[in-house]
Order: structure tokens, then C-alpha cells, then sequence
């Protein structure tokens, strides 16, 4: 059966995936990765999607703003396969929404409880600094840097583990659409993945899966990377 596959963003930009293929840049990794899937495009009849425009869209944003070279753009456009999933005729069991509300719900509560706590700890340390007679400036600082903590705590339990963008739902959608396997390393994605029965590779093991079916069917899977240098300037697409 002919293997499908729909990456996320993550598929291509992962960190963890740079580390275990010993790349020293997103650029170079990014090269590395398409070079496999053309290699697995022309030797295994292996697909690779990409949700458009919402996931191409960022992963191009992704790459300019790391000032790839222009030869990755012509291997994105090449070797992965651009589609917009087809929002209406995916269907979706209502089971799946009543546990996304349910989740949605219990974040609310959570971030709404984690806002209370950084209200009233703000409100301690205001009061403590003008008792104390400190300068706005030391106020401001002091208040600044416990904001900076409420970020991060409310960031952390608001989106960890969820599906909070468009492109994230564009992914399964796409997934459940041609019954592909999902490549990513946003932990939203895979749950709720394992909640539609999609099947799903971590970003950081695809190369080396790739890798195992080539060799096992008898091809070379050493890939040349092309020199990559820094662009100072990539002309914007329209997209």
C-alpha cells in the first residue's frame, strides 16, 4: 500500500531532529530532509503533504526569517505534495469535539486560577515596595519580572498539549482526508492524532525511518548536502 504522509511545521524546523542528524543549522537540516523525501518520493512511491497555504505558509515564513537559500524553496515546492484539506467533506466524530470542549474548558479554568494568583501576589509586592518608599522604577522592575513568570505559567497551561492554530487542525484534517500519517513534534498534534486513530511519527525519528525503508529496500541513502550560505536578502512571496 502506497505510504502517505502530512508533516507540520515541526517536521521540518524540529530541533531535535538537527541534533540527531548531526546538523549544525535549520538550513542545513531542512536540505537534508526534503533530500530524503525525494529520495523516498522517487525510489519507494512514498507522498509527503503539506497543508496549504496555512502550514506551507509558515514553514517558508520559517525558513526566510533563518535566511535559508533559495535552492530549499525550489526542493519545498518540488517534493512536498500542496493541499488544502477538504473542510467540508472530513468528518470528524462528535465524541472528538465534546472531549475538545472539555479539555478547552479545563484550561480556562486553570489559566483563570493562575491569573488570580499572579493578581494578588502582584498586588503584595506593590503594596510591600510603596511601604517601603521604592522608586516607580523599582516597582516597575520588580512587577515586570513576575509578569514575565505569569507568561510563561499561563502560556504553559493554556496551549501545552492542545490544538490552538489553524494550521494544527489543517494537519489532521489533511491526515484524515487521505488516511496519512501525521510527522510532528507538537505534543497538541499528537494527542489529539491518537484520539482521531491517526498514525503519528515523532519529527525527530522521520529521517531515519525514511533511512530504514530505503536500505531495506536495497538504495543508497547517503545525502549530499549542497553548500548552504546566508542570504542577506530573500524577495517575499506572495502567497
Amino acid at each position: 500500500m502506497r505510504q502517505r504522509f502530512v508533516l507540520d511545521t515541526t517536521a521540518i524546523t524540529d530541533a531535535g531532529m538537527r541534533m540527531k542528524e548531526g546538523c549544525e543549522s535549520l538550513c542545513e537540516c531542512a536540505h537534508k530532509i526534503l533530500d530524503l523525501i525525494a529520495l523516498a518520493r522517487l525510489k519507494l512511491d512514498m507522498s509527503c503533504y503539506i497543508p496549504y497555504p496555512t502550514v506551507y505558509t509558515e514553514v517558508v515564513s520559517f525558513l526566510k526569517r533563518h535566511k535559508c537559500d533559495p535552492e530549499i524553496f525550489v526542493k519545498l515546492d518540488t517534493w512536498l505534495v500542496k493541499k488544502t484539506p477538504n473542510r467540508y467533506e472530513v468528518t470528524i466524530p462528535s465524541i472528538i469535539f465534546y472531549e475538545y470542549i472539555s479539555t478547552v474548558r479545563g484550561r480556562i479554568n486553570k489559566g483563570r486560577k493562575i491569573a488570580e494568583e499572579f493578581i494578588w501576589e502582584s498586588s503584595a509586592i506593590t503594596l510591600k515596595a510603596l511601604m517601603e518608599e521604592k522608586s516607580k522604577e523599582d516597582i516597575e522592575r520588580e512587577v515586570g519580572s513576575l509578569i514575565g513568570k505569569f507568561r510563561e505559567k499561563y502560556k504553559t497551561a493554556m496551549r501545552q498539549g492542545i490544538l490552538d492554530s489553524p494550521p494544527d487542525l489543517d494537519v489532521l484534517l489533511l491526515a484524515k482526508e487521505l488516511s496519512a500519517g501525521v510527522v510532528s513534534s507538537d505534543v497538541g498534534i499528537r494527542k489529539w492524532s491518537e484520539r482521531l486513530g491517526l498514525r503519528f511519527i515523532e519529527a525527530s525519528k522521520f529521517p531515519r525511518m525514511i533511512k530504514e525503508y530505503l536500505r531495506m529496500m536495497g538504495h543508497e541513502v547517503d545525502v549530499e548536502l549542497p553548500e548552504v550560505e546566508e542570504v542577506e536578502e530573500f524577495e517575499e512571496e506572495e502567497i
